[in-house]
C-alpha cells in the first residue's frame, strides 16, 4: 500500500510507502529521556556510596580501650609471672616437709635475699607474728607453708589446723585475718598468696593469721610477691591517654 502526497507536489519525490504511518516524537521528549537516564545513574551512585559508608561504620570493630587501672604492667611483673612458685602444693601426712621441699625452701630463701626494699609503711616480716592455719584436707600443708615463709624472713607463730568455723570453709586460695591497725602487715602476708582475701577481726595484738584455703596451690615466687605488694600498697593509676 502506498500513499501519495496532495496534488500540486511532486508525488514521486515525496512518496511515502509502507504499511504504517511514521511516528513522530513530541518536541523535548528526547531531552527528557536523557535527564531520566542521568537521574537514574546519579541515584544508583548515591545508593552505592551510602551502602559502602554503612558497611564501614557497622562492619568495622574498634580496638578495646584499656580499662581503668589495667595499664600494661612493668617488666618486673612479667618477670615475676614467669617465675615458678617455690611452695609445694601438698605435704606428707605426718606434717613434715614433702619430698624435695628442702630444695624448694632453699630456692625460696636465696630468692628472698635479693628482694627489693619494702614499700614505705610496710613493716618488716620479722617484726610481727604470722600464724599459719590449714583449712583444707591436705595434712601438713600449714607446716610446709610456714617453713617457706620463715625462709623469707617471717616470724612464725602457731601452725595448726584452722578453727572449726573456718575448716573447709575457705574456698579461695587463702584468707588473711588481723586487726584493722595491722593493715600493712596483712597486705605483706597476703601478697605471698595469689588471690588471697583480707578480713579484720577484734584482736588487739599485731599478729596476722594466714588461713590456707581449698584453692591454694603454692606461694608466689618472691618476685611475684614483691610485685603484688607494690600494687596493693600503691594501686595502679586510672588509665589515661598514654596508658
Amino acid at each position: 500500500m502506498s500513499m501519495l502526497t496532495p496534488p500540486g507536489l511532486k508525488g514521486k519525490q515525496y512518496r511515502i510507502s509502507g504499511k504504517a504511518y511514521p511516528r513522530l516524537a513530541r518536541p523535548g521528549q528526547k531531552r527528557r529521556r536523557v535527564f531520566q537516564v542521568l537521574g537514574a545513574v546519579v541515584a544508583l551512585a548515591l545508593i552505592g556510596w551510602g551502602t559502602v559508608q554503612l558497611v564501614s561504620v557497622f562492619g568495622s570493630k574498634k580496638k578495646p580501650v584499656a580499662a581503668a587501672g589495667h595499664c600494661v604492667r612493668p617488666a618486673t611483673a612479667a618477670a615475676g609471672d614467669a617465675a615458678k612458685s617455690s611452695a609445694s602444693p601438698h605435704a606428707s601426712a605426718s606434717g613434715s616437709a614433702a619430698p624435695g621441699a628442702s630444695a624448694s625452701a632453699s630456692a625460696g630463701a636465696s630468692a628472698g635475699a635479693s628482694l627489693p626494699p619494702l614499700p614505705a609503711g610496710v613493716p618488716q616480716p620479722s617484726t610481727f607474728t604470722v600464724n599459719v592455719y590449714n583449712a583444707t584436707n591436705h595434712p601438713g600443708l600449714a607446716g610446709q607453708t610456714a617453713k617457706l615463709l620463715a625462709q623469707r624472713g617471717f616470724k612464725i607463730g602457731k601452725i595448726a589446723n584452722a578453727p572449726a568455723p573456718l575448716e573447709g570453709k575457705v574456698t579461695g586460695t587463702a584468707q588473711v585475718m588481723g586487726a584493722i591497725a595491722s593493715k600493712a602487715a596483712m597486705q605483706l602476708v597476703g601478697s605471698e598468696v595469689t588471690g588471697s582475701t583480707a578480713t579484720n577481726d577484734t584482736r588487739t595484738d599485731g599478729s596476722v593469721d594466714l588461713v590456707i584455703g581449698n584453692g591454694f596451690s603454692a606461694l608466689q615466687s618472691p618476685a611475684q610477691a614483691a610485685q603484688a605488694l607494690a600494687l596493693a600498697v600503691s594501686p595502679s593509676p586510672v588509665a589515661g591517654a598514654h596508658c
